[in-house]
């Protein structure tokens, strides 16, 4: 999962990106609202979580063009403003959520984690393939009850294939969810989780299936 944080308080980012890390998730950071408004469109994000107090321009006008140029992706408001005023006029210009600061790590990570889940058409944090469950919302997997232990970039991986289960995922689409937009990416990193899930699913669990010159698919049994 990788997502985009909109946000001038560098020290901030560098703890929202601490906090979500052990959960698989990516973050791409960008300080100025006119650069979000550039790469937005073109990525493959999650989620957007932007801050109203930008250098360049307000968050209000950043989330009103996101959603103008046809945006869907869900957006999640950072801000020192708690008036009711200003949480109904980022609503209603299309946020979905809005968290005043100072806040909460934990809160933040699970506000993250909901609405990445609502964005792709699911509520539920649990996702099952065959006897393999994966607890999304926790970064924990285990097969016929048993416990697996997963690294935080393995979890990712198996997270997009279960939520595609039984369809092609390409390998380009894993590179952008797994990896941050400045993250060095080698040759043969997404064969190499791919690997090691293969061995660690095991007999037990659902097959990996590689299709040649495109991607992966896990089978649905």
């Amino acid at each position: 999962m990788r997502i985009l944080i909109v946000e001038d308080d560098t020290s901030l980012v560098d703890g929202l990106k601490k906090a979500l890390a052990p959960s698989g998730i990516a973050v791409d950071h960008e300080i100025n609202g006119s650069d979000a408004l550039e790469i937005a469109p073109s990525e493959a994000y999650s989620l957007i979580v932007l801050d109203l107090g930008l250098p360049d321009m307000p968050g209000h006008e950043v989330l009103s063009r996101l959603r103008g140029k046809g945006c869907e992706v869900p957006i999640l408001i950072l801000t020192a403003q708690g008036e009711v005023k200003s949480k109904v006029k980022c609503l209603n210009l299309g946020a979905d959520d809005y968290l005043t600061k100072p806040f909460d790590l934990d809160e933040f990570e699970a506000r993250v984690k909901a609405l990445v889940r609502r964005g792709k058409g699911r509520l539920d944090p649990i996702l099952r393939c065959g006897s393999l469950v994966l607890d999304t919302s926790s970064a924990t997997a285990s097969i016929a009850e048993q416990p697996l232990s997963l690294r935080r970039r393995e979890v990712t991986v198996l997270e997009i294939l279960m939520s595609h289960a039984g369809r092609l995922v390409r390998k380009e689409r894993l590179i952008s969810e797994v990896f941050g937009f400045d993250e060095p990416v080698a040759p043969n990193a997404i064969e190499l989780y791919i690997a090691r899930l293969r061995q660690k699913l095991g007999p037990q669990g659902p097959t990996i299936k590689t299709v040649r010159g495109l991607g992966y698919l896990m089978e649905v049994r």
